[in-house]
Protein backbone atom coordinates (compact mmCIF):
# COMPACT_ATOMS: atom_id res chain seq x y z
CA UNK A 1 0.00 0.00 0.00
CA UNK A 2 1.46 3.33 -0.96
CA UNK A 3 0.14 4.71 1.53
CA UNK A 4 1.88 3.05 4.65
CA UNK A 5 5.02 5.32 3.39
CA UNK A 6 3.77 7.53 6.08
CA UNK A 7 3.19 5.25 8.25
CA UNK A 8 6.19 6.48 10.77
CA UNK A 9 5.92 10.22 10.56
CA UNK A 10 2.15 9.70 11.14
CA UNK A 11 2.83 7.49 14.53
CA UNK A 12 5.31 10.62 15.34
CA UNK A 13 3.08 13.04 14.64
CA UNK A 14 0.06 11.37 16.59
CA UNK A 15 2.85 10.88 19.21
CA UNK A 16 3.69 15.08 19.20
CA UNK A 17 0.39 16.00 19.12
CA UNK A 18 -1.00 13.81 22.23
CA UNK A 19 2.52 14.80 24.33
CA UNK A 20 2.02 18.42 23.70
CA UNK A 21 -1.71 18.53 24.65
CA UNK A 22 -0.54 16.30 27.38
CA UNK A 23 1.91 18.56 28.66
CA UNK A 24 -0.48 21.49 28.26
CA UNK A 25 -2.86 19.84 30.68
CA UNK A 26 -0.15 18.23 33.47
CA UNK A 27 1.49 22.30 33.50
CA UNK A 28 -2.40 24.17 33.30
CA UNK A 29 -3.76 21.62 36.30
CA UNK A 30 -0.08 21.60 38.32
CA UNK A 31 -0.11 17.86 38.17
CA UNK A 32 3.12 17.01 37.59
CA UNK A 33 3.85 13.74 36.11
CA UNK A 34 0.16 12.27 37.55
CA UNK A 35 0.27 8.83 37.66
CA UNK A 36 3.34 8.29 36.15
CA UNK A 37 4.92 10.28 38.79
CA UNK A 38 5.12 7.13 40.94
CA UNK A 39 7.67 4.98 38.37
CA UNK A 40 9.44 8.13 38.66
CA UNK A 41 10.03 8.72 42.03
CA UNK A 42 10.53 4.63 42.51
CA UNK A 43 13.28 5.35 40.12
CA UNK A 44 14.66 7.76 41.88
CA UNK A 45 14.53 6.15 45.51
CA UNK A 46 16.33 3.21 43.88
CA UNK A 47 18.89 5.63 42.31
CA UNK A 48 19.66 7.64 46.11
CA UNK A 49 19.60 3.50 47.43
CA UNK A 50 15.99 3.99 49.47
CA UNK A 51 13.33 2.22 49.75
CA UNK A 52 10.55 3.08 47.15
CA UNK A 53 8.06 1.40 49.13
CA UNK A 54 9.00 3.11 52.08
CA UNK A 55 6.27 6.04 50.23
CA UNK A 56 3.04 5.67 51.42
CA UNK A 57 0.29 4.55 48.99
CA UNK A 58 3.01 3.49 45.98
CA UNK A 59 0.97 0.67 44.47
CA UNK A 60 3.22 -0.22 41.64
CA UNK A 61 5.27 -3.18 41.02
CA UNK A 62 9.12 -2.50 40.94
CA UNK A 63 8.80 -3.03 37.15
CA UNK A 64 7.88 0.21 36.60
CA UNK A 65 10.90 1.73 37.92
CA UNK A 66 12.89 0.62 34.71
CA UNK A 67 10.46 3.09 32.85
CA UNK A 68 10.97 5.81 35.28
CA UNK A 69 14.60 5.89 34.81
CA UNK A 70 14.91 8.02 31.23
CA UNK A 71 13.17 10.69 33.31
CA UNK A 72 14.21 10.99 36.62
CA UNK A 73 15.93 14.40 35.38
CA UNK A 74 13.18 16.13 33.43
CA UNK A 75 10.76 18.27 34.88
CA UNK A 76 7.38 16.73 36.06
CA UNK A 77 5.18 17.78 33.11
CA UNK A 78 7.29 17.58 30.98
CA UNK A 79 8.33 13.33 31.51
CA UNK A 80 4.39 13.02 31.78
CA UNK A 81 4.13 14.33 28.66
CA UNK A 82 6.77 12.68 26.96
CA UNK A 83 5.49 9.25 28.62
CA UNK A 84 2.45 9.53 26.89
CA UNK A 85 2.93 10.78 23.82
CA UNK A 86 5.58 8.52 23.09
CA UNK A 87 3.21 5.43 24.87
CA UNK A 88 0.72 6.57 21.86
CA UNK A 89 3.28 7.11 18.70
CA UNK A 90 4.12 3.00 19.81
CA UNK A 91 0.59 2.17 19.99
CA UNK A 92 0.04 4.02 16.59
CA UNK A 93 2.79 2.26 15.06
CA UNK A 94 1.41 -1.36 15.84
CA UNK A 95 -2.56 -0.39 15.40
CA UNK A 96 -1.12 0.83 11.76
CA UNK A 97 0.58 -2.66 10.98
CA UNK A 98 -2.04 -3.58 8.50
CA UNK A 99 -3.33 -0.26 7.69
CA UNK A 100 -4.64 2.87 9.19
CA UNK A 101 -8.34 2.11 9.90
CA UNK A 102 -7.59 1.38 13.97
CA UNK A 103 -6.14 4.66 14.41
CA UNK A 104 -9.69 4.88 15.05
CA UNK A 105 -9.32 3.74 18.68
CA UNK A 106 -7.65 7.21 19.85
CA UNK A 107 -11.31 8.54 19.55
CA UNK A 108 -12.67 5.99 22.55
CA UNK A 109 -13.26 8.35 25.36
CA UNK A 110 -10.77 6.10 27.78
CA UNK A 111 -7.76 7.23 26.35
CA UNK A 112 -8.50 10.76 26.66
CA UNK A 113 -9.39 9.84 30.38
CA UNK A 114 -5.92 8.96 30.78
CA UNK A 115 -4.31 12.31 29.05
CA UNK A 116 -4.48 14.33 32.05
CA UNK A 117 -3.50 11.55 34.36
CA UNK A 118 -0.76 9.68 32.21
CA UNK A 119 -1.97 6.54 31.95
CA UNK A 120 0.38 3.36 31.37
CA UNK A 121 -2.87 1.60 29.10
CA UNK A 122 -1.22 2.78 25.32
CA UNK A 123 2.01 1.65 26.10
CA UNK A 124 0.55 -1.75 27.57
CA UNK A 125 -1.39 -1.87 24.64
CA UNK A 126 1.56 -1.48 21.99
CA UNK A 127 3.29 -3.98 23.79
CA UNK A 128 0.22 -6.74 21.97
CA UNK A 129 2.20 -5.79 18.74
CA UNK A 130 5.93 -4.89 20.17
CA UNK A 131 7.18 -8.03 21.77
CA UNK A 132 9.86 -6.36 23.54
CA UNK A 133 7.77 -4.14 25.12
CA UNK A 134 6.11 -6.94 26.81
CA UNK A 135 7.27 -5.94 30.21
CA UNK A 136 5.25 -2.65 30.47
CA UNK A 137 2.69 -4.95 31.43
CA UNK A 138 4.35 -6.07 34.75
CA UNK A 139 4.07 -2.32 35.66
CA UNK A 140 0.11 -1.87 36.01
CA UNK A 141 -0.67 -5.99 36.42
CA UNK A 142 -4.29 -4.84 36.49
CA UNK A 143 -4.54 -3.88 32.92
CA UNK A 144 -0.88 -5.82 32.10
CA UNK A 145 -1.92 -9.25 32.41
CA UNK A 146 -5.01 -9.32 30.24
CA UNK A 147 -2.81 -8.04 27.39
CA UNK A 148 -0.06 -10.08 28.32
CA UNK A 149 -1.75 -13.62 29.32
CA UNK A 150 -3.62 -13.16 25.44
CA UNK A 151 -0.29 -11.96 23.64
CA UNK A 152 2.66 -14.16 24.69
CA UNK A 153 5.84 -14.43 22.29
CA UNK A 154 8.87 -16.16 23.17
CA UNK A 155 10.98 -12.60 22.94
CA UNK A 156 8.12 -11.29 25.10
CA UNK A 157 8.27 -14.24 28.11
CA UNK A 158 12.00 -13.34 27.77
CA UNK A 159 12.42 -9.77 27.74
CA UNK A 160 9.91 -10.34 31.15
CA UNK A 161 12.32 -12.80 32.73
CA UNK A 162 14.76 -10.16 32.15
CA UNK A 163 13.26 -7.80 33.75
CA UNK A 164 11.99 -9.62 36.84
CA UNK A 165 15.27 -10.72 37.49
CA UNK A 166 16.74 -7.13 37.20
CA UNK A 167 13.98 -6.35 39.63
CA UNK A 168 15.03 -8.91 42.36
CA UNK A 169 18.62 -8.13 42.10
CA UNK A 170 18.04 -4.35 42.88
CA UNK A 171 15.51 -5.10 45.72
CA UNK A 172 15.22 -8.65 46.54
CA UNK A 173 12.46 -7.88 48.83
CA UNK A 174 10.36 -5.88 46.33
CA UNK A 175 7.24 -8.24 46.02
CA UNK A 176 6.67 -8.47 49.97
CA UNK A 177 6.98 -4.87 50.35
CA UNK A 178 4.58 -4.24 47.60
CA UNK A 179 2.03 -6.17 48.98
CA UNK A 180 1.99 -4.17 52.06
CA UNK A 181 0.84 -1.29 50.25
CA UNK A 182 -2.66 -3.22 48.62
CA UNK A 183 -5.08 -1.92 51.64
CA UNK A 184 -5.03 1.73 49.91
CA UNK A 185 -6.29 0.43 46.49
CA UNK A 186 -9.21 1.44 46.11
CA UNK A 187 -11.58 -0.50 43.16
CA UNK A 188 -13.59 -2.62 41.24
CA UNK A 189 -14.14 -5.84 39.56
CA UNK A 190 -16.19 -5.23 36.36
CA UNK A 191 -17.46 -9.19 36.26
CA UNK A 192 -18.91 -8.85 40.21
CA UNK A 193 -20.59 -5.09 39.14
CA UNK A 194 -24.24 -5.64 38.38
CA UNK A 195 -24.89 -6.60 35.36
CA UNK A 196 -21.21 -7.50 34.88
CA UNK A 197 -22.26 -11.10 35.09
CA UNK A 198 -23.46 -11.29 31.53
CA UNK A 199 -19.07 -11.04 30.50
CA UNK A 200 -19.32 -14.32 30.46
CA UNK A 201 -21.28 -14.98 28.03
CA UNK A 202 -17.95 -14.26 25.90
CA UNK A 203 -17.13 -17.96 27.18
CA UNK A 204 -19.27 -19.35 23.86
CA UNK A 205 -15.97 -17.68 21.99
CA UNK A 206 -14.02 -19.47 24.38
CA UNK A 207 -11.75 -19.98 21.05
CA UNK A 208 -11.34 -16.69 20.45
CA UNK A 209 -8.63 -14.60 21.88
CA UNK A 210 -10.40 -11.37 22.17
CA UNK A 211 -12.90 -13.28 24.48
CA UNK A 212 -10.37 -14.18 26.75
CA UNK A 213 -8.97 -10.52 26.65
CA UNK A 214 -12.80 -9.39 27.85
CA UNK A 215 -13.13 -12.29 30.28
CA UNK A 216 -9.65 -11.39 31.57
CA UNK A 217 -9.81 -8.27 31.79
CA UNK A 218 -13.51 -8.18 33.75
CA UNK A 219 -12.12 -9.90 36.69
CA UNK A 220 -9.29 -7.34 37.26
CA UNK A 221 -9.59 -5.01 40.09
CA UNK A 222 -10.23 -1.19 38.19
CA UNK A 223 -10.74 2.11 39.50
CA UNK A 224 -11.43 4.41 36.57
CA UNK A 225 -12.26 4.53 32.91
CA UNK A 226 -9.02 4.69 31.52
CA UNK A 227 -8.33 1.19 32.80
CA UNK A 228 -10.78 -0.43 29.87
CA UNK A 229 -8.57 1.67 27.05
CA UNK A 230 -6.86 -1.78 26.41
CA UNK A 231 -10.69 -3.40 25.44
CA UNK A 232 -9.59 -1.19 22.00
CA UNK A 233 -7.72 -4.39 21.20
CA UNK A 234 -10.94 -6.09 20.80
CA UNK A 235 -12.50 -4.25 17.74
CA UNK A 236 -11.01 -4.89 14.45
CA UNK A 237 -12.92 -3.85 11.88
CA UNK A 238 -13.96 0.47 11.13
CA UNK A 239 -17.38 -0.09 12.27
CA UNK A 240 -16.63 -2.12 15.36
CA UNK A 241 -14.28 0.98 16.44
CA UNK A 242 -16.52 3.74 15.22
CA UNK A 243 -19.64 2.58 17.54
CA UNK A 244 -17.80 1.35 20.39
CA UNK A 245 -15.74 4.40 20.55
CA UNK A 246 -19.04 6.56 20.29
CA UNK A 247 -20.37 4.62 22.51
CA UNK A 248 -17.81 4.96 24.90
CA UNK A 249 -18.31 8.83 25.16
CA UNK A 250 -21.64 8.20 27.08
CA UNK A 251 -19.58 7.73 30.05
CA UNK A 252 -17.38 10.66 29.66
CA UNK A 253 -20.85 12.77 29.13
CA UNK A 254 -21.99 11.19 32.36
CA UNK A 255 -18.78 11.84 34.17
CA UNK A 256 -18.86 15.60 32.90
CA UNK A 257 -22.56 16.15 34.78
CA UNK A 258 -21.83 13.72 37.59
CA UNK A 259 -19.22 13.17 40.24
CA UNK A 260 -19.71 9.48 41.24
CA UNK A 261 -20.28 8.56 44.74
CA UNK A 262 -18.30 4.88 45.17
CA UNK A 263 -16.53 3.04 42.81
CA UNK A 264 -19.33 0.75 42.39
CA UNK A 265 -21.04 3.18 40.64
CA UNK A 266 -18.35 3.32 37.98
CA UNK A 267 -17.80 -0.24 37.83
CA UNK A 268 -21.51 -0.28 36.15
CA UNK A 269 -21.04 2.67 33.76
CA UNK A 270 -17.90 1.14 32.53
CA UNK A 271 -19.40 -2.59 32.14
CA UNK A 272 -22.67 -1.05 30.37
CA UNK A 273 -20.72 1.39 27.78
CA UNK A 274 -17.37 -0.20 27.39
CA UNK A 275 -17.51 -3.66 28.53
CA UNK A 276 -21.12 -4.75 27.35
CA UNK A 277 -20.45 -3.73 23.94
CA UNK A 278 -16.88 -5.28 23.43
CA UNK A 279 -19.10 -8.48 24.44
CA UNK A 280 -21.32 -7.44 21.44
CA UNK A 281 -18.07 -7.43 19.29
CA UNK A 282 -17.12 -10.78 20.39
CA UNK A 283 -20.61 -12.23 20.46
CA UNK A 284 -21.63 -10.81 16.98
CA UNK A 285 -18.88 -10.87 14.51
CA UNK A 286 -17.92 -13.99 12.32
CA UNK A 287 -14.48 -15.68 14.09
CA UNK A 288 -11.35 -14.84 11.40
CA UNK A 289 -8.48 -17.11 11.05
CA UNK A 290 -6.51 -14.70 13.35
CA UNK A 291 -8.80 -14.79 16.46
CA UNK A 292 -8.09 -18.21 17.32
CA UNK A 293 -7.14 -19.13 21.20
CA UNK A 294 -4.34 -21.11 19.46
CA UNK A 295 -2.29 -17.48 19.55
CA UNK A 296 -2.84 -17.87 23.55
CA UNK A 297 -0.25 -20.08 23.32
CA UNK A 298 2.02 -19.01 20.29
CA UNK A 299 5.46 -18.54 21.53
CA UNK A 300 7.20 -18.42 18.57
Amino acid sequence: MALMRFRIPICMAIGAATGLFSWCLLTRFDQGAADFGWAIRAAQALLAGRDPYATPMQLYPLPCFLFGLPFVKLRPEVAGGVFYGFSSALLAFGLTRDGYKRLLVFLAYPYWAGVLTVQWAPLVMASSFLPFLLPATMAKPQIGLPVALTHLTRRGVISCLVVLLLTFLVLPRWPWLWMKHFGYYQHFVPLLVFPGPLLLLALWRYRDRDAWLLLLASVMPQRWFYDAFILWLIPKTRREIVWTAGLSWSVGIWRWFHIPHSFTQVGRWMVLFLYLPMLAVVLLRSRGPNASIGSLASLG
